[in-house]
C-alpha cells in the first residue's frame, strides 16, 4: 500500500487515537484489497487507479447507496471514497461471513424479487447526467453512467427496453471487440438478426431495479445467513438481465430460483430471455479476457437462426 494512502488514513482515524493495521486480501482482477483494523472494529479497503477508471468507486458507492436506501437486501455500508494522489479508494464496513442454508437461497430469491419490484418512478434522483425531463414517463437506464467491472456502462434513459439493450448493452461492446478484432463480420450479422426478433423474445415490463452483475462473485453470505450485494453495476433494466447473470460462472441454488419464481413469476420464456440477455455479460467477458469467451456468444447466436 502507498505511504501516502496509509497517511491519509491515519489522519482519517486518528480521533480514534488509535493504531491501524492493514492486511492485504484478494479482491478479485481490477482493485487491491486491504482489511483494515481500527482497534477492534475492521474496514473493507479497495485502491484502485484514479486515471485508468475515473470515478469507478464513485460510480460503486452510489450504486450501493441506491441498493441500500430500498431496504431489501443488505449492502457494505460506504464509509469514505476518496482521491490520493494518483489513487481512488472506497471504504467500506467489513461483513463477516456465515453459512449459506437452504434458507438463505429462498430468502436470497424472495429479496430479489422484491428488489426487481422497484421500477424508474421510485428512483432517487443522482445527480444529473442526461438532459431533459423524464419524471413522468418509464425509462431504462440510470440518471448516470457507470461500469460494469472495468469497463464503462452507458445508462442513458430510453423509453424502451430494446433499445436501450441495442443502444447501452450490446452495441458499445460490440464495437470495441469490433476494435480488437474478437468479432468477425458473420458475428455482427448475427447480432443484427437477434436485434430484429427482440420484440419477440422480451416481454414487456416495468423496469426493475437491477444489481446489474449477479453473479456468484458479487454477493456474500453474512453472520446472519443474510444475503448480501457487493460491487454493483445498477440502473433500471429488463430483470431478466439479472435473472440471466445468475446461472453463469457456477450459478445460484435451485432454491433461489424456486423462490423468486414464487414471489415474481418468471415469463414463459425465460430461458430464451435469459440466453440473449446474457449476451451482454459475455461480451464484456471477451472484451476483458479474450477469444475463450467467443464460443458461448456463438452458441447463443447460432440458436436464434
Amino acid at each position: 500500500m502507498a505511504p501516502s494512502i496509509q497517511k491519509y488514513l491515519n489522519q482519517y482515524f486518528s480521533a480514534r487515537k488509535s493504531t491501524i493495521r492493514f492486511h492485504s486480501i484478494g479482491g478479485g482482477c481490477i482493485n487491491d484489497c486491504f482489511q483494515i483494523t481500527v482497534n477492534s472494529e475492521k474496514f473493507f479497503l479497495k485502491i484502485n487507479s484514479a486515471g485508468k477508471h475515473p470515478n469507478l468507486f464513485e460510480k460503486e458507492k452510489n450504486g450501493l447507496e441506491l441498493l441500500r436506501s430500498q431496504n431489501i437486501i443488505r449492502t457494505p455500508k460506504p464509509i469514505l471514497c476518496d482521491e490520493v494522489e494518483d489513487k481512488q479508494i472506497l471504504l467500506l464496513e467489513w461483513i463477516e461471513t456465515g453459512s449459506r442454508t437452504q434458507q438463505f437461497w429462498k430468502t436470497f430469491g424472495e429479496q430479489s424479487a422484491r428488489l426487481h419490484h422497484i421500477t424508474w418512478s421510485d428512483r432517487p434522483r443522482l445527480r444529473k447526467t442526461f438532459g431533459g425531463r423524464r419524471d413522468g414517463q418509464t425509462m431504462f437506464g440510470l440518471d448516470e453512467d457507470n461500469y460494469m467491472g472495468s469497463l464503462p456502462q452507458k445508462n442513458e434513459p430510453h423509453s424502451n427496453w430494446n433499445k436501450f439493450f441495442i443502444d447501452c448493452r450490446l452495441q458499445p461492446q460490440i464495437k470495441l471487440a469490433e476494435q480488437k478484432h474478437l468479432l468477425l463480420k458473420k458475428h455482427l450479422a448475427a447480432f443484427e438478426n437477434i436485434y430484429s426478433k427482440l420484440p419477440e423474445i422480451f416481454n414487456e415490463e416495468k423496469p426493475s431495479l437491477l444489481h446489474g452483475d449477479l453473479w456468484s462473485g458479487n454477493f456474500m453470505c453474512d453472520e446472519n445467513s443474510q444475503p448480501v450485494l457487493i460491487d454493483p453495476a445498477v440502473y433500471y433494466g429488463h430483470r431478466s438481465m439479472d435473472l440471466a447473470m445468475t446461472t453463469l460462472f457456477g450459478g445460484f441454488d435451485k432454491a433461489f430460483y424456486d423462490s423468486y419464481n414464487y414471489h415474481f413469476p418468471f415469463p414463459s420464456n425465460y430461458y430464451e430471455q435469459w440466453n440473449v440477455a446474457n449476451l451482454y455479460p459475455l461480451l464484456i467477458h471477451l472484451n476483458l479476457f479474450g477469444s475463450g469467451y467467443l464460443a458461448q456468444i456463438e452458441s447463443i447466436l447460432s440458436s436464434f437462426h
